[in-house]
């Protein structure tokens, strides 16, 4: 679970990122991957309280898995840092470790509800944080990084999904409502892959894509 600074990825106007050169889209990505990376570490610490919370056998199984993806992304994502040349951002890391743990324990104390609609609206920023890595990615030319980026995009939609359906079996939803879903999975891929033929259309001339012009 972790924010994101970037916006909507149809908003293109908003974000001026046109003539981005290689340079300044690798120390975009680099600091995307950072951000995810320590995100990831916070992820996990709030999931490993999350599911030694609820009571249910099987969701706390299902938690347990998705801590494990997040470990995961995060396992890899440091392997990225490190191939581009850089580390990950040490207060970055103390930051995050200290919120994740800190939700951990709230996820004792808020009850059921609060702790299922949190994740699922963090998971859908992290969606879009993924498709954005990609598409800096493809701007960096580090394309051997793209499939795994949106492998991870579509791994954090599932985890979006699940806790949305969690959110919405419960009578808090009328208090308190579910969050507008993200785009469907199969949009994940193909809009990068728009997003590429933008690029090759535009890569001749002075002007390229932004990351989120799709």
């Amino acid at each position: 679970m972790r924010e994101t600074v970037y916006r909507p990825l149809r908003a293109a106007s908003r974000v001026c990122l046109d003539g981005m050169d290689r340079l300044a889209a690798k120390a975009q990505l680099i600091r995307l991957l950072q951000r995810a990376y320590s995100g990831e570490l916070a992820a996990a610490h709030a999931y490993r309280g999350h599911w030694r919370a609820v009571k249910d056998p099987t969701e706390r199984r299902d938690i347990q898995k998705i801590e494990q993806d997040e470990l995961h992304h995060r396992e890899q994502l440091g392997k990225m840092i490190a191939e581009l040349g850089a580390a990950p951002d040490c207060f970055l890391e103390r930051k995050m470790s200290a919120i994740g743990k800190t939700i951990g324990v709230l996820c004792h104390i808020s009850g059921w509800y609060i702790p299922m609609y949190g994740a699922g609206r963090l998971e859908k920023s992290n969606v879009r944080e993924y498709e954005h890595a990609a598409r800096f990615a493809h701007l960096a030319g580090e394309e051997r990084l793209i499939e795994d980026l949106l492998t991870w995009a579509e791994t954090e939609w599932d985890h979006e999904k699940y806790f949305r359906e969690k959110a919405r079996s419960h009578w808090l939803r009328y208090l308190i409502p579910i969050w507008t879903p993200p785009a469907t999975r199969e949009a994940i891929r193909s809009s990068f892959d728009d997003y590429r033929r933008i690029n090759a259309i535009t890569e001749s001339g002075d002007r390229e894509p932004a990351p989120n012009a799709v």
